[in-house]
């Protein structure tokens, strides 16, 4: 019978090189810690905030990740062409995050509130495919954690796009 070493060390080496074939793969500015995302300006109720806009697949991919903070006025507009299943995932995130999927109609269609960063070598193995998700999500909007509750954010809210 093996021991629980002879277990975990061939566990924790596949971990390493799935991890580093991850990060790898990814677009080449998507590694860069400053980029500029487009701002645009969208209301959700009667909140205004002012959001950095993803609409391209490298800054989808490169999101919120190495931002320190998010001041509740702000977030991060995820925009896409059609409406489909939208997985979000928090890898290098240093933040819990609430994120609200809106339709094409810019209803709400899901919540998840408190969503945790991907930071130990396990979660980030599997940080892409257990993200959290959205059916026929348009529009994906991250903002801080605590924001959902403290602005009364449901599935009755509606998102206005003011400029992106």
């Amino acid at each position: 019978m093996p021991t629980r070493t002879q277990v975990l060390i061939p566990i924790a080496i596949a971990a390493i090189i799935i991890g580093a074939v991850g990060i790898l793969t990814l677009p080449s500015d998507v590694k860069l810690e400053s980029v500029e995302f487009p701002r645009g300006t969208i209301k959700l109720d009667d909140k205004t905030l002012e959001v950095q806009i993803a609409d391209t697949d490298s800054l989808r991919a490169r999101g919120l990740m190495f931002q320190n903070e998010l001041p509740y006025n702000e977030g991060m507009l995820f925009v896409f062409d059609e409406s489909n299943t939208r997985p979000m995932w928090m890898l290098n995130m240093q933040f819990n995050l609430d994120i609200i999927w809106f339709d094409e109609n810019s209803n709400v269609v899901a919540i998840e509130k408190d969503v945790p960063p991907c930071r130990t070598t396990i979660e980030v193995v599997a940080c892409r495919e257990n993200g959290v998700s959205g059916d026929n999500a348009k529009y994906v909007l991250e903002v801080t954690s605590g924001f959902v509750d403290k602005f009364n954010i449901t599935e009755n809210s509606k998102m206005e796009i003011i400029s992106i």
